[in-house]
């Protein structure tokens, strides 16, 4: 887990990103949530490309005149986030996810899917998300999408590990040929473990 680096982005899986927001997930002294404001939200969905530029600056405006509707949307975001990192994590140990965190997964699911429609766009059909006038959470429909086809690919879901940098906590989607990927990031929680492992041979 970086902290020079704020919005390091090493899940390989846009869902991944997303649960890594916290930084040192797993420390009680270290842990730091990155989304402090809905203007953090949307500053994160804007570096993950979940949205354009003229998205954001129209999410930050109506946010300005309802802070609370603002409010709402970040508390429904961190509630998925965590959501989220307690079935991955589940996962990633090969341990199926707790049957009330699914349960509310499926509300997100459900409440969201109503919002699926299919457009033309000039030779072929797409699924997209319908966005709603003044809704200030279309950051979430893409981010649930990512974890819903996660979550249905049987091969893909084996590849889904936890950072055994401790206490670092990070998910990522590993894309190595022989699944070998153990750190969030080698330069980070994997070079931290290589000092440590020369320290101790020092000693």
């Amino acid at each position: 887990m970086s902290e020079t680096n704020p919005y390091m982005m090493v899940g390989e899986r846009l869902c991944m990103d997303f649960i890594n927001t916290v930084s040192w997930r797993e420390s009680t002294e270290k842990r730091r949530d990155w989304f402090t404001s809905y203007t953090k939200l949307v500053d994160w969905s804007l570096h993950a490309e979940v949205l354009t530029i003229q998205q954001a600056q129209d999410l930050l405006s109506e946010a300005e005149e309802n802070p609370s509707k603002a409010e709402d949307v970040l508390k429904q975001a961190i509630e998925l986030r965590e959501v989220m990192y307690r079935m991955f994590k589940n996962i990633s140990m090969k341990t199926p996810p707790n049957e009330q965190d699914l349960g509310r997964f499926n509300q997100s699911v459900s409440h969201y899917y109503q919002l699926l429609q299919v457009t033309k766009d000039e030779d072929q059909f797409t699924l997209r998300f319908k966005q709603t006038e003044k809704n200030l959470d279309p950051m979430l429909p893409p981010i649930l999408q990512s974890a819903v086809d996660l979550l249905i690919s049987k091969k893909e879901l084996e590849r889904v590990k936890q950072c055994e940098g401790d206490p670092c906590g990070w998910l990522f989607f590993d894309t190595s040929r022989n699944k070998s990927r153990r750190w969030c990031s080698m330069a980070d929680c994997g070079n931290r473990a290589k000092v440590r492992r020369f320290y101790q041979k020092g000693k």
